[in-house]
């Protein structure tokens, strides 16, 4: 089986440095990490009786891994604004959570090197879990402050409408 169709000359996987994610139809700024995307399906082991000292198993419930974001810390609010719709300090009796609003779908895209987009995944029902507004500070440090987010999600799939683009080649860039 070839690995890339539309670009049989390629050999190497993508890389993962070149993504994007967005909520609220809005790319979000300055993300530099994000975790893996991982599902775990639950093994149910059964046996009867008669049967010798070995189990069957089957496929039980699949779990979906909370996903991470980080970020360098700026003035833009899109982390503390969502983590604020999941528990807002001070709010009124009744309205510490949005429940209409705290979930959200987000949509990642990962890119070549060339900055095309060759993959992409819709997460579902995301929610902020936990919120890290600020990092420890240092005076003696020399380091980038850093916000995270916590997004537990109900699940994703791959966005099979997004396939791979045609690579540019040195003769498609010079002509």
């Amino acid at each position: 089986m070839v690995m890339f169709p539309a670009n049989p000359q390629r050999l190497d996987p993508y890389k993962n440095f070149k993504y994007r994610l967005k909520w609220d139809g809005a790319y979000i700024a300055g993300i530099s990490k994000m975790s893996m995307l991982k599902r775990t399906t639950e093994v149910v082991e059964h046996r009867e009786g008669g049967d010798p000292s070995t189990s069957h198993k089957s496929p039980g419930r699949n779990k979906f891994d909370a996903i991470t974001l980080e970020r360098g810390l700026t003035q833009d609010k899109a982390f503390h604004d969502w983590a604020g719709l999941v528990w807002n300090f001070g709010a009124a009796l009744g309205a510490e959570v949005s429940l209409a609003n705290m979930r959200k779908n987000i949509y990642l895209e990962l890119y070549n090197e060339a900055g095309q987009l060759v993959m992409a995944y819709k997460i579902y029902r995301c929610w902020v879990s936990e919120y890290q507004a600020m990092p420890d500070l240092d005076a003696n440090a020399n380091a980038v402050a850093i916000e995270h987010i916590k997004l537990e999600n109900e699940g994703w799939e791959r966005d099979t409408s997004v396939t791979e683009p045609t690579e540019p080649t040195l003769a498609n860039v010079a002509s």
